[in-house]
């Protein structure tokens, strides 16, 4: 068993295809305890800024997100809809999907990936200053224990 405590929020900039700076971020894995790993399970946290909106994209591996604050309003495929606090949004894999906040406070979201190894293609961009001309980066791969991007 871990417990994972402390973990640090930080602001969503220097992604050149998602430059949110009103919106933090943290990411949670399991540490390993002495009883193993968890290696199967991620999970992001977000507090997504007012009026910021988490780009179109799409994972080749499934995900939920739970809503846990008001404003929210997810797209996923054709799909769109305001979603309320206490909602759970499952994402199957490869399905285009994105959430914007529509409230004037932080929006907390939780997701859950099924691995530690997180697959993104940005399908939209939230340019970073200076790549507003820019096409998306190529999919990659984002290993969460270790911060390695392939």
């Amino acid at each position: 068993m871990s417990i994972v405590q402390g973990y640090q929020f930080l602001p969503m900039i220097g992604d050149p295809d998602d430059h949110r700076p009103q919106t933090e971020w943290a990411t949670v894995v399991d540490p390993g305890g002495p009883e193993g790993e968890v290696r199967t399970l991620a999970v992001l946290l977000e507090r997504i800024g007012p009026g910021d909106s988490i780009p179109l994209h799409r994972h080749p591996i499934d995900e939920v997100i739970f809503v846990d604050g008001e404003g929210a309003h997810v797209r996923l495929g054709a799909e769109r809809r305001t979603v309320p606090a206490g909602s759970v949004v499952f994402v199957p894999a490869g399905a285009a999907h994105g959430t914007s906040n529509r409230s004037g406070s932080p929006l907390p979201i939780r997701a859950v990936f099924p691995s530690t190894r997180v697959g993104i293609e940005y399908l939209e961009r939230n340019a970073a200053p200076g790549t507003e001309g820019d096409d998306p980066q190529p999919p990659t791969t984002i290993d969460l224990l270790t911060g390695e991007v392939s």
